[in-house]
């Protein structure tokens, strides 16, 4: 059985204008992050909420031998978990309970003592654990990104998708929750696909990714393979270069860009 996550033949858009043609992706491997690359407007959110069952669209998806496209939502949902940019506004819930309530509705089990204990422990891994008692809709943006993934990461998906879950974090707990992600993901043994802009996150965090431009996949592999100045070039517009810092980490350098803007 293969493991992992596979697209076949996937095309997903809206009624006049496509987005994602014919995308055929090789196992996204369980037990370690990819991201997913490529500049606006290229088909990254659109790609996640169609593996999530939120948009219409056409293809295979497979996640460990199982074909998942044909599956009700329902059904689907208990094995894939979506986090999108921004969680719903107005929830007046407390950080805590809300994340039991994800836990009671997925197949988690119920939200008793035990249930309790692993939702604490879940934030204290993200590091808010002092706001276990606040309530949501009192929270910066950042916070509720922190909260949106305790929520996702209890309802033990075995195929996790991110989109953006950075964008409103500083520094500090973006390194930080890379760091929870892949651990988790690793000790859960699942597929996390991530949606990130910053391609340095990509080379330091990640062991797969895919690079999009106009909704057609450019190049899979490991980050260093698929992150280089051609590719560069082609999807984003830039001249850049790849260097090892002195602790051997890569990192990409932008000397300038090539004229126009991606299509």
């Amino acid at each position: 059985m293969q493991q992992g996550v596979v697209l076949r033949h996937f095309s997903a858009g809206y009624p006049k204008r496509s987005v994602i043609e014919n995308l055929n992706v090789e196992p996204l491997p369980r037990g370690g992050i990819s991201v997913l690359l490529g500049p606006n407007g290229c088909g990254k959110s659109t790609l996640l909420r169609l593996l999530a069952g939120l948009n219409a669209g056409c293809g295979e998806l497979w996640l460990n031998g199982e074909e998942l496209m044909a599956q009700p939502f329902a059904q689907r949902a208990r094995r894939v978990v979506y986090l999108p940019q921004l969680l719903p506004a107005g929830v007046h819930l407390h950080v805590l309970e809300s994340v039991l309530v994800a836990r009671r509705a997925s197949a988690a089990g119920t939200d008793g003592g035990e249930g309790a204990a692993e939702a604490m422990a879940l934030l204290t891994q993200l590091g808010i654990a002092h706001l276990a008692m606040h309530y949501l809709d009192q929270l910066s943006g950042g916070q509720k990104q922190l909260v949106g993934l305790a929520q996702s990461l209890i309802r033990r998906p075995k195929l996790l998708l991110l989109d953006e879950p950075l964008s409103a974090l500083d520094l500090n707990y973006q390194f930080h929750v890379m760091e929870v992600v892949r651990r988790e993901t690793q000790r859960r043994d699942m597929v996390t696909l991530v949606v990130v802009h910053d391609i340095n996150i990509a080379l330091r965090h990640a062991q797969h990714a895919l690079m999009l431009k106009a909704g057609g996949l450019v190049a899979e592999g490991a980050p260093e393979a698929v992150i280089t100045p051609q590719t560069l070039a082609q999807v984003y517009g830039v001249k850049g270069r790849i260097e090892r810092c002195s602790q051997g980490t890569p990192q990409v350098i932008i000397d300038g860009v090539i004229g126009g803007t991606p299509e």
